[in-house]
């Protein structure tokens, strides 16, 4: 069976540093037919990245463009990566979701006409209102009665894919009982980092604290094996160069009755990311580190009798991530009815939930 055709749909940092590398890695799982972004230097930019990788890769930008990729029947799978303000769950649901099936918003297709889409969302971080997540969630829910087999729209978030935090997961039992969790993230946010001249996380409330915490609570709630219930916290801002707030001490209480902690400082000047669970019969703590010039996780787990064990993942999560869409769009794809299940990681319902609780993290 040939790959699947797919479409990115964004043309920024992320994309150029993260999502091209990491897709020329898995470049026989699929065919990279087409980048789109809102203008046409943007979206030349990233084509001129991946033209190494992908030399057919056509170049899309604005209304034209992204009529021309819904249009477009080969085209069975797109990775939405944008800005906050034009990647809200209203975008998704009616600029992808719905004009593609049912005609609305940009394009006026019939779903007589319209080409199937399995739909790739990487959100970001940026939470919307609750109302807007029913609604696209509606809209979704709402394809599997006109379509052969319902749409898989996965909302991206890749530590949930690292190989670190599923060997945590599996190390999880041998702590015990879970007594306690503290996430410490020091992640300094200057001229240096390619992030910081990112206007839109400039003006978007909330700014780099909400761009990041997505990660952090997705890897609690993986590791915990439950949903956040509460959350309480103080925030300060002390570096005017970066949009409010800059640091944040958090009080997550978990459905189990367990709480931690979770402090997030954007000012500091060192970089430090640890997420530490302490269980009644030992503690599991990853760090980031970096070998080599090379960052990656490394896994300890400490026992009661002293004992400590340890292992090192370089970064992954981006790839995998990617790998496992792929290979849902094209099992779904071939399988060509409604039996077919995504991957779990990639149900629609795990993504809201974790967008849900971001606001109050």
């Amino acid at each position: 069976m040939a790959p699947p055709q797919i479409a990115i749909l964004g043309a920024g940092i992320f994309v150029k540093t993260e999502y091209i590398p990491r897709l020329s890695e898995i470049a026989d799982l699929f065919v990279l037919k087409a980048i789109w972004s809102r203008t046409e230097e943007s979206a030349r930019g990233a084509v001129d990245i991946a033209e190494k990788s992908f030399p057919e890769v056509e170049c899309k930008w604005g209304d034209a463009g992204l009529n021309e990729i819904i249009e477009d029947a080969s085209i069975v799978a797109v990775l939405v990566v944008l800005a906050a303000q034009f990647q809200a769950f209203s975008f998704l649901s009616i600029s992808v979701c719905v004009c593609v099936v049912s005609g609305c918003c940009y394009v006026r297709l019939s779903s007589d006409n319209a080409p199937e889409y399995f739909i790739g969302l990487d959100y970001g971080s940026e939470g919307k209102s609750i109302n807007e997540v029913k609604t696209a969630l509606s809209s979704y829910n709402s394809l599997s009665t006109s379509l052969p087999r319902q749409p898989i729209w996965a909302i991206a978030e890749n530590y949930r894919f690292e190989p670190a935090f599923l060997e945590g997961k599996t190390l999880m039992p041998d702590i015990g009982d879970l007594v306690n969790f503290q996430i410490l993230v020091e992640a300094p946010m200057n001229s240096s980092n390619p992030y910081f001249s990112s206007s839109w996380r400039h003006n978007f409330t909330g700014g780099y604290i909400l761009d990041m915490a997505v990660h952090f609570v997705a890897v609690l709630r993986m590791l915990a094996g439950c949903e956040v219930t509460s959350v309480s916290a103080m925030t300060s801002h002390v570096d005017t160069t970066l949009p409010p707030p800059d640091s944040m001490s958090s009080i997550i209480q978990l459905e189990n009755g367990r709480s931690g902690v979770l402090v997030a400082v954007l000012s500091g000047k060192t970089f430090k990311l640890v997420h530490r669970f302490v269980g009644a019969k030992g503690t599991l703590q990853i760090d980031v580190e970096n070998r080599e010039g090379k960052f990656g996780f490394s896994v300890t787990l400490f026992t009661a009798d002293g004992q400590t064990k340890t292992s090192y993942y370089p970064f992954r999560g981006v790839t995998e991530e990617l790998k496992t869409f792929f290979n849902d769009v094209s099992l779904a794809t071939e399988k060509k009815d409604l039996t077919f299940r995504a991957e779990p990681r990639l149900s629609v319902m795990k993504g809201p939930r974790c967008c849900c609780h971001r606001s109050n993290s």
